[in-house]
C-alpha cells in the first residue's frame, strides 16, 4: 500500500510553469504604473510649468509641480522594473536582447530624471525672484529648462519606447508567451512612433502634430495591453517555461 500511494502524483503540486507568475504579474503591473504616475503628471500637476512661459516669475503652483515631478520619479523608477520583473523568463528566449531591453528601459528612466532635475530646478529659481534677480534672466532660464524637458520627453519616453517595443515584442513574439496580436502591436507601433519622434528632433514637425497620433495611439495600446494581460493571464505555457530555473 505504501508503495502505491507514493506513486500517485500529488494533486496540490504546483505546474512548473506556476514560476513565471510572480515575474509576469510584477512586470504587467509596473507597466501599468507607469501609465497612471505619467498620464497624471502630464495632464493634470506639470501643466502650470509646461504651458506658463512666465511660471518662473508668476505666481506659479509649486506644490502641484512638485507632486508631478514625483510622479515622475514614480514613472522612472516603475519603467525599469517593467523590464527587470520579466528578464529571468525572456533572456531563455534570447539573453542579449532581453538585456538590452532592461538597458533600453534604464536609459528612459535616466533620460526621464534629468527633465524631472530640469523641473525642479524652475521651482527652485522661482526663490530668486524675492531677491531681486533680473526677472527677464529668469524668465530665460525658465524658458531653457523647460525646453530641455521637452526635449527629454522625446529622447526617453517616445525615442525609448520604440526601442523597447522591438525588444520586448520581439522576445514575447518569438517565445509565445503571450497571444501574438499582442506583440505584433508593439512591432507595427515602433516604427510608427520613431517616424515623427525623429521628425521632431530634425525640425521637421512639431510635438503632438497629427503625424503623431497613429504611433502615439497604437504604442499607447500596445502598452496597455501587454500589462493588462501579464497583471491579469501571465505567461502561456511554453517550452520556454517548462522548467523553473535551479535553485
Amino acid at each position: 500500500m505504501a508503495t502505491i500511494a507514493s506513486a500517485r502524483p500529488n494533486s496540490t503540486a504546483r505546474p512548473a510553469t506556476d514560476w513565471t507568475r510572480n515575474h509576469a504579474r510584477a512586470s504587467g503591473i509596473f507597466y501599468l504604473l507607469t501609465f497612471a504616475s505619467s498620464i497624471a503628471a502630464v495632464v493634470y500637476f506639470l501643466k502650470p510649468v509646461l504651458d506658463n512661459p512666465n511660471y518662473i516669475v508668476g505666481p506659479g503652483q509649486d506644490t502641484r509641480v512638485i507632486i508631478g515631478c514625483l510622479l515622475d520619479v514614480v514613472n522612472a523608477l516603475t519603467c525599469i522594473g517593467t523590464a527587470v520583473a520579466v528578464y529571468p523568463v525572456v533572456k531563455r528566449q534570447n539573453r542579449s536582447m532581453a538585456l538590452g531591453f532592461v538597458t533600453s528601459r534604464m536609459y528612459e528612466a535616466a533620460v526621464i530624471m534629468v527633465g524631472v532635475i530640469c523641473l525642479l530646478a524652475v521651482v527652485a529659481l522661482r526663490d530668486a525672484t524675492a531677491s531681486g534677480t533680473n526677472a527677464n534672466t529668469l524668465v530665460t532660464i525658465g524658458h531653457e529648462l523647460v525646453a530641455m524637458r521637452d526635449y527629454t520627453f522625446l529622447l526617453g519616453p517616445n525615442l525609448a519606447a520604440c526601442v523597447n517595443a522591438l525588444l520586448f515584442a520581439t522576445l514575447l513574439l518569438k517565445s509565445r508567451l503571450v497571444p501574438r496580436f499582442i506583440p505584433a502591436m508593439g512591432l507595427a507601433a515602433a516604427p510608427l512612433l520613431l517616424a515623427p519622434t525623429i521628425a521632431t528632433i530634425l525640425g521637421a514637425t512639431e510635438h503632438g502634430s497629427i503625424w503623431w497620433a497613429p504611433g502615439g495611439a497604437l504604442i499607447f495600446v500596445w502598452e496597455l495591453t501587454v500589462g493588462l494581460y501579464m497583471t491579469f493571464k501571465g505567461f502561456k505555457p511554453t517550452a520556454l517555461t517548462a522548467t523553473p530555473p535551479q535553485s
